[in-house]
């Protein structure tokens, strides 16, 4: 562990890249849902959801495995694993024309990407700790944000010009070039003194480690009730604003603008972490999100959707405190555990994507003519994760 923290440029690129997989693969794809379905005969819109969800479901299935293994081999075989298994599910997605097997080529892309996704956290948690570990995350977290601004517009224009199919293709491609990135510039972070023998109980006591720290268990299911909100988001933002707005054409730039939020957030964040604290600007931002949400719904209930304006006003707030949230909630679960650094990531991935998920769908469902639905979500998911910050107990600043 370095006793005077370094920010390692080259190293904060390649870890939100590595990240960024993830984001390609999904917002990447928003825009060709409807395509998609039309042309594997998907006669439920709702449906549409599926293709987004399931990745999720796959993240944190595979999380479960490539933690425990990187413990064990280091990070950076176990990544190259999880992009060969990336790369054989987007071949299965590209060749396919039925619908269930796409949604099955998605959970398998999923489970692949789980590797860089998780790892990329552990090896920050390798390198960095306590509030500066909150700031390297923040940046990585603005580089990521990146890709969401940029993807749907390049999705859209690689289904217009070419099919949806390419899609995948260049998403394929692009994952490679960052691979060759990696294994040419990256060390090892984690030394042959510090891996564990791996041994199928490794898992089983990975939990039981986990459970004792009760910081990170709490982090883990507020990142849960966060990470689930904003997955509704995603899986409905293509039926929002090209259903119930009818704004199909201005659909890249809409979600870009929101994701440029998110990245200004994760910037100030970087900022300030150091001098105010990860802990205190969670606790303001979940209060931030929750109220906001909370006035939506009061001020909404049954009611139409709002002017547009009024829609991304609100949303602009939401996705602003998701910013301040993401990199301080996640550093937040991992700073005891660092000593399990692999697992403890898996298994706070795990956790919080399957909440994720499950919420995501659950909420998922009743957003049909308006948007009220999922800013009831936003409040719920809020407010619960108020209780569990406060009741957990409160955390001594590292730098």
């Amino acid at each position: 562990m370095q006793n005077q923290p370094v920010l390692k440029i080259e190293f904060i690129a390649i870890m939100a890249l590595l990240m960024s997989l993830v984001a390609l693969s999904i917002d990447g794809i928003l825009p060709a849902l409807a395509v998609i379905g039309i042309d594997l005969g998907v006669t439920n819109t709702k449906d549409h959801q599926l293709l987004i969800t399931m990745i999720f479901l796959g993240l944190g299935l595979g999380q479960l495995i490539f933690g425990p293994l990187s413990d064990s081999y280091g990070r950076k075989p176990i990544i190259y694993i999880g992009f060969l298994v990336f790369a054989i599910a987007s071949i299965i997605c590209v060749n396919t024309d039925s619908y269930e097997v796409l949604i099955a080529g998605r959970i398998l892309q999923g489970i692949g990407l789980a590797s860089p996704r998780t790892l990329s956290i552990a090896m920050v948690r390798d390198t960095y700790e306590g509030d500066y570990m909150a700031k390297v995350m923040s940046f990585i977290v603005m580089i990521f944000i990146l890709i969401p601004i940029i993807a749907p517009t390049l999705g859209k224009f690689l289904m217009l010009t070419y099919n949806w199919q390419s899609i995948f293709n260049v998403q394929l491609i692009l994952g490679a070039l960052v691979m060759f990135w990696f294994w040419k510039r990256q060390p090892e972070t984690l030394d042959l003194s510090k891996r564990i023998p791996f041994k199928t109980a490794a898992l089983v006591s990975g939990f039981k480690v986990f459970f004792k720290f009760k910081q990170a268990v709490a982090f883990t299911l507020i990142s849960g009730f966060i990470t689930g909100s904003f997955m509704v988001y995603l899986s409905s933002t293509q039926h929002i604003f090209e259903v119930q707005y009818g704004l199909g054409e201005d659909f890249p730039l809409i979600f870009a603008s929101l994701a440029i939020g998110v990245g200004f957030a994760t910037y100030l964040n970087g900022v300030f972490v150091l001098k105010v604290g990860m802990k205190r600007i969670a606790l303001i931002s979940l209060i931030a999100y929750s109220l906001s949400s909370l006035v939506y719904v009061l001020l909404f209930i049954n009611k139409v959707n709002p002017h547009l304006w009024i829609l991304l006003f609100f949303f602009g707030i939401q996705f602003t405190a998701i910013g301040f949230l993401f990199g301080n909630l996640r550093a937040l679960a991992m700073q005891p555990i660092g000593h399990i650094a692999g697992v403890g990531a898996a298994i706070n991935g795990f956790i919080s994507t399957v909440m994720g998920v499950f919420i995501a769908t659950l909420i998922g469902a009743f957003i049909e003519t308006t948007v009220w639905p999922l800013f009831l979500g936003f409040t719920c998911c809020g407010f619960a994760s108020i209780v569990i910050f406060l009741f957990n107990k409160p955390l001594q600043r590292t730098i």
